[in-house]
């Protein structure tokens, strides 16, 4: 049996998912999990790399390494809470940081030192991919939906995976026919940092401070507005959009209490999901996975607009929400090992299928 370690830090900037899986046929089997939360202050380094700034290309390269190390030291933790050597682990799947996503203009960039990283665990690293899917015209997200095919697809029925991180995406797995996968928009991301701003916390627990206020419907009406939610798949987005800047854009009306503010923010993500799985096609189950499937308010906003579709999270598919991510980039690892291709057309719009992935040897 091969092992795998999945390596996922996303756009919420929480911390570091690590996952220690192993793959038979269509089944992931998650062997262990790890997960180490990012300094603040690291944090708000990390935001600021996502705006232009002096000597940001320093600052890049040795964040590069800082978060390398990072990611070795949450790689020993894993193996230390199984006892397992690295010498067991076949390949670590690495998705990095991403600090920019402009495949527009032709380019991604994560960072995390992925050479650094396999020196550092004497393991092989495979990362970077992302790049060749945006050379091949795609954009290079979401990669995660061939993932979803390969475990969560049914013969019977219809289903939508929604990862619900600091940027919302779907999946449609149809019954038959191709996958669809894209950014559907801002998931956690502006209502964490608004909450952050405001009540001095990382995230809403459950939606809790969000349910004392109320919808601002026309503040929804104009957020709802935005072009990207119009643009047909295949898309993505990310903070270079979805940012402070964007939201506060939209928040020039006077005395607005920042609970409704909060409560609009998650009407936000709920629309914009359900209004994206419309366009999907007849959609029999929803599953939830990433962050914002533990936010109760959100979980229900999404199931009233949603009617009589079951809405439930990935854990009645065997992988529990929280690590959905990281075992689907052990995968990728996997299949980049294996010379399969990992990308969908269908989903980033590239011009074929294309294996994924730069290899470190240990």
């Amino acid at each position: 049996m091969q092992l795998f370690i999945g390596i996922m830090s996303g756009t919420s900037l929480d911390g570091i998912d690590v996952v220690l899986c192993s793959f038979e046929e269509n089944a992931c089997q998650l062997l262990a999990t790890h997960f180490a939360p990012y300094p603040a202050a690291l944090k708000l380094e990390l935001l600021a790399l996502h705006q232009n700034s002096n000597n940001e290309l320093e600052t890049a390269t040795l964040m590069d390494n800082r978060l390398a190390t990072m990611y070795a030291n949450a790689v020993r933790q894993l193996l230390d809470s199984v006892q397992t050597s690295a010498k067991k682990i076949t390949a670590i799947g690495c998705h990095g940081q991403t600090i920019r996503h402009r495949p527009e203009l032709g380019y991604t960039l994560q960072i995390g030192n992925s050479a650094l990283l396999a020196e550092l665990t004497d393991i092989t690293v495979i990362s970077g991919f992302r790049s060749r899917d945006i050379a091949a015209g795609g954009q290079g997200a979401p990669l995660v939906p061939a993932f979803h095919k390969a475990v969560f697809a049914s013969d019977e029925a219809n289903r939508a995976i929604v990862n619900i991180g600091g940027i919302a995406n779907i999946t449609y797995l149809a019954s038959t026919g191709a996958v669809l996968g894209f950014d559907s928009g801002p998931g956690n991301m502006l209502l964490d940092a608004w909450t952050k701003q405001n009540i001095g916390k990382d995230y809403d627990a459950d939606g809790a401070w969000a349910a004392t206020g109320v919808v601002l419907d026309i503040l929804l009406f104009n957020m709802l507005a935005e072009p990207y939610f119009e643009l047909p798949p295949p898309k993505s987005t990310g903070r270079d959009l979805f940012n402070d800047s964007w939201l506060k854009q939209h928040l020039l009306y006077p005395h607005l209490r920042p609970q409704d503010v909060a409560h609009t923010l998650t009407a936000l993500t709920a629309h914009s999901i359900h209004n994206a799985l419309n366009n999907c096609g007849k959609v029999d189950e929803v599953y939830l996975c990433g962050g914002g499937a533990h936010n109760s308010l959100l979980k229900n906003s999404l199931q009233t607009l949603l009617g009589n579709t079951k809405v439930a999270t990935t854990d009645d598919l065997g992988v529990s929400v929280n690590w959905v991510e990281a075992a689907a980039f052990a995968w990728l690892a996997k299949q980049t090992l294996t010379n399969k291709p990992s990308n969908l057309p269908s989903v980033t719009g590239a011009k074929g299928l294309r294996i994924l992935g730069a290899i470190y040897p240990k």
